[in-house]
């Protein structure tokens, strides 16, 4: 592992800097987790080297046989895991899946519905600064002001009245079982596509503890890190009629040649969800994820929707006279790492925002389990209420490393 720190000593420290940091700090994003050493592994590897433009068995290079065993087994895995007909493994990541079924559903200037980024959905799902919001005419659903959960009745209303050609549904920061079945029936009651998002939820979806889309959902698109804990990339299923113009549009449509070292990488963490301690450790997601809700309100934290019913859970932090800006800058100094974030009907800038995002994938990673969450529980209260201390910070990043040593999460990982 001495090659890399003698010829390039300052990407070397980088990447040791960035190890310690996994090591020895606390990883509450709900997007991020850690994979497995086998995944690491795979994803270093000579596959790196390969260009592979087309699908197996169809490429437009020589010398493809290897990727392409690689492919068909993270395909027929995915296939497995989720219950779908068809698979396209390519996508470099969740947008371009989302992307791909965009192209796939509709013609630019088409009129798609999806979820507001404000009120948890994604920036690929319509907002104005994306692609998905500069194609196409898109009309977006909002939480109901009062519950802060999806409202079916507006959202049927909505696709009644502006007749969209695709409906994404599926969300970035949305703390509630989403009903892909109610949205399903929507879709069809206007003729349109319906395309779900599981990138935050996959992982329990495959294991059957949140309902799946397959069988409601034209396409369905997910990443394949989070709850997945795989490599970070995309992944698409969908049925046998939907397949080929799928096909063609991630290839040649959106991208050329995949990255073959990131698909072997998806079909190692495919292997590992269809083993059947992946649900045990599913569950010890949710388990933490309400330990963890249950402790803030405890704390006296305000939650968005009073509660998860997944992994994640929004802070609301108004009533701690606290921006979301502030409170993540602080709570990063104590050595723990959240995101800022929108709140639903937020009055702050999406710069600033009036809460944070937190989520379980990566502590129960590593092993922890409800009593750490009360621990994480404490450090939050006491950096709200001394948020520019620099004592409450140095003292509390202390007591983050020592819990974390307790907990370690790559052996003799270095560089």
């Amino acid at each position: 592992m001495g090659i890399l720190r003698d010829f390039d000593p300052e990407i070397a420290d980088a990447i040791r800097n960035e190890i310690n940091r996994q090591a020895y700090g606390i990883e509450l994003i709900a997007s991020e987790n850690f994979v497995s050493r086998p995944v690491l592994e795979a994803m270093g590897s000579v596959m790196t080297n390969k260009y592979a433009e087309g699908y197996p068995g169809r490429r437009y290079y020589g010398g493809c046989e290897f990727v392409d065993d690689a492919e068909r087994l993270a395909r027929d895995r995915a296939k497995e895991l989720f219950g779908a007909e068809r698979a396209n493994v390519q996508p470099h990541s969740g947008t371009q899946a989302n992307m791909a079924a965009f192209f796939a559903c509709c013609e630019t200037g088409d009129t798609v519905m999806g979820q507001a980024l404000a009120h948890g959905g994604h920036l690929s799902h319509g907002h104005p600064v994306n692609f998905s919001g500069r194609f196409y005419n898109v009309v977006q659903y909002e939480v109901h002001p009062e519950t802060h959960r999806l409202d079916y009745n507006k959202i049927r209303e909505l696709a009644k009245e502006n007749q969209p050609t695709m409906i994404m549904c599926g969300a970035s920061a949305y703390p509630r079982t989403i009903d892909f079945e109610t949205l399903g029936g929507i879709a069809d009651e206007v003729g349109a596509k319906l395309v779900a998002d599981i990138a935050h939820i996959a992982g329990l979806v495959a294991v059957g503890l949140h309902p799946s889309p397959i069988s409601h959902a034209y396409y369905t698109t997910t990443t394949t890190h989070k709850t997945l804990r795989g490599p970070r990339g995309g992944l698409i299923l969908t049925h046998k009629k939907g397949y080929k113009t799928l096909q063609k549009n991630v290839f040649p449509g959106i991208q050329g040649g995949p990255l073959m070292h990131v698909i072997a990488a998806k079909a190692v963490a495919f292997k590992e969800a269809l083993r059947p301690e992946f649900k045990e450790y599913q569950q010890r997601i949710l388990d933490n994820a309400q330990a963890l809700a249950a402790a803030l309100q405890n704390e006296g934290f305000k939650l968005v929707t009073d509660g998860t019913d997944n992994h994640l859970m929004l802070i609301d932090l108004r009533s701690k006279k606290l921006t979301g800006k502030d409170f993540e800058e602080a709570l990063e100094r104590a050595g723990i790492t959240v995101n800022k974030n929108t709140v639903p009907f937020d009055p702050e800038s999406p710069f600033v925002t009036s809460g944070v995002r937190v989520g379980t994938p990566a502590v129960t990673t590593r092993g922890f389990g409800p009593e750490e969450m009360k621990i994480i529980a404490g450090w939050f209260s006491r950096v709200a209420e001394a948020p520019t201390s620099e004592d409450v910070a140095e003292t509390i990043k202390s007591e983050v490393k020592e819990l974390c040593a307790r907990f370690p999460l790559y052996d003799k990982l270095d560089v």
